[in-house]
């Protein structure tokens, strides 16, 4: 009697103990799923903001297009940078920073076309948002060294006390880059300094023949946060904006740019 209650107590043990099991188990499989869940969501937001948005994919078109001086399609690209929330202060910033690359008549022309979709638009009742102007600028130190330090902190370089090359050559062209395009412009907050880059590599770009600017500016886009996924990215919006020519130089030089970054980093 005693060995048939032994051998009854020990099915229950065993019984109890495959259930514990089997609830740990659960327990883990559960675990596992969750962490796969919450890596795959992470995942997909990575991925996410490795790629551009869609107001920098129409601040790309809108350059491109404004530095090509193609009007036409200029047109609906500024309506659908409406569309994709781009107020109207940002998109009139990007057309008045693109002057300092491709120059006043594109810019102006640019303008003018703007002005012409928001006409359309408020015809047919839609309100765009105006957005933010850019905010006073309180800084009365020297114009010229406020300039100075925006491009060191955008080329991540020191800059030098001493003129070189073409600044050597005509110093006047120094002091307007400077005081104007890097202080009167970059230091308006209407765009991010990585949004400013975007419009410049489009516009340096789309107008060709002017690489070493490319690469510098590139590079700039990857120390004002863009990431090496977006400029690829980049170069594809110009293949199809602007054309193959163009983008294929545009890759030539991204490529160029990358391998020295690695390199830089790696050393």
């Amino acid at each position: 009697m005693e060995w048939v209650l032994n051998c009854f107590l020990s099915q229950i043990s065993l019984q109890v103990q495959k259930t514990n099991i089997y609830k740990k188990m659960k327990k883990i499989s559960l675990s596992v799923a969750i962490i796969t869940l919450l890596l795959g969501i992470s995942g997909n937001i990575n991925a996410q903001n490795k790629m551009l948005d869609n107001k920098q994919k129409k601040i790309i078109t809108i350059s491109a297009l404004t530095a090509k001086g193609d009007l036409e399609r200029l047109k609906p690209e500024l309506n659908a940078g409406l569309d994709a929330g781009l107020t109207v202060n940002q998109i009139k910033e990007v057309l008045v920073h693109l002057y300092a690359y491709c120059g006043f008549p594109r810019s102006i022309r640019g303008l003018q076309t703007f002005m012409e979709v928001l006409d359309e638009r408020k015809a047919n009742g839609i309100a765009d948002e105006l957005g933010a102007d850019a905010s006073p600028i309180n800084d009365d130190g020297n114009k010229y060294e406020r300039g100075k330090k925006i491009l060191g902190e955008l080329t991540q370089t020191p800059q030098p006390e001493t003129l070189s090359g073409y600044s050597a050559f005509a110093p006047v062209i120094d002091t307007f880059l400077k005081e104007h395009l890097f202080a009167d412009i970059f230091e308006r907050d209407v765009l991010t300094y990585a949004e400013r880059e975007l419009v410049t590599v489009s516009v340096i770009s789309s107008i060709g023949n002017a690489e070493p600017m490319l690469r510098s500016h590139l590079a700039i886009c990857l120390n004002v946060g863009l990431t090496p996924e977006q400029l690829q990215q980049f170069v594809s919006i110009i293949k199809s904006t602007i054309g193959k020519k163009e983008a294929k130089s545009a890759q030539k030089v991204l490529n160029e740019v990358l391998k020295n970054q690695k390199y830089s980093k790696n050393g």
